[in-house]
């Protein structure tokens, strides 16, 4: 049985990458879904590759701006009638090269905006038509809140927080919503991004074998775990952190 089917899902971010990986599996289980994207064209391109799927609906948003975040609540409760289901999946990725001393506050301050503070915009703004309908948030956090690579700091302090966040309001909606998280590994996004930028994955053995599963990640991977988290089957869970990385961050390894 299907207890999912009807039910209806926000998911930002969800143009592309794990996000419209999300999307398509959240289609196929017969879920209403609302993207909150700020790339308007991914927008419109993933409604048009998905509408055979489903009942989809796009919203350009930005979820660092209150004012957009609340006006994608309010257009899914406008087109659905309801809400089931949040999952905050959008951020801006970390900066590469930049070394910490040369790190603009100001680009601190958007990646943190959006990474961190718009989970909380989307989740302050779900909770009055999640509590109704005692659904559940799930989100995307990343394996980077637990272990860094060098200039690393303003996208994995935003994702540390991501984790934090889920805890505090698990607690603060204890009974009425479950809030849970999950942190995925390397995960390959190259079938889901704007057609312009898709391209084959290049991938040796060793990307694979670096991985106690002996592959690494997939979209789909996050997307069946978001879809046990808000789903009946996870009822007795809630406030927890799921790191989905092929075993990766257990792996001690000595060069």
């Amino acid at each position: 049985m299907n207890d999912l089917k009807d039910k209806v899902a926000i998911i930002t971010g969800g143009a592309q990458g794990i996000g419209k990986g999300i999307c398509k599996h959240f289609l196929s289980l017969g879920i209403k879904v609302v993207i909150a994207d700020m790339d308007e064209d991914a927008g419109i391109e993933t409604l048009e590759e998905y509408k055979s799927l489903g009942e989809l609906r796009f919203v350009k948003t930005d979820i660092g701006i209150e004012a957009e975040g609340k006006n994608a609540i309010d257009k899914t409760i406008e087109y659905f009638g309801s809400l089931h289901a949040l999952i905050n999946n959008a951020a801006i990725p970390f900066p590469g090269s930049i070394q910490p001393e040369a790190l603009p506050l100001e680009r601190w301050n958007r990646i943190i905006g959006v990474n961190l503070t718009g989970a909380f915009i989307m989740a302050k703004h779900s909770i009055p038509h999640l509590k109704k309908s005692h659904g559940a948030i799930v989100n995307i956090s990343s394996t980077r809140a637990l272990q860094s690579e060098a200039c690393n700091e303003a996208y994995s302090a935003s994702k540390g927080g991501v984790v934090a966040l889920t805890h505090a309001l698990a607690n603060s909606l204890s009974g009425k919503v479950r809030v849970n998280c999950i942190s995925p590994g390397w995960i390959i996004t190259d079938d889901f991004r704007k057609k312009i930028n898709r391209k084959k994955a290049e991938l040796s053995k060793a990307d694979h074998e670096q991985h106690l599963t002996g592959r690494v990640g997939y979209p789909s991977d996050i997307a069946e775990m978001a879809a046990f988290l808000i789903s009946d089957k996870s009822g007795f869970i809630s406030a927890q952190n799921f790191v989905v990385d092929g075993g990766m961050t257990k792996r001690m390894i000595y060069v």
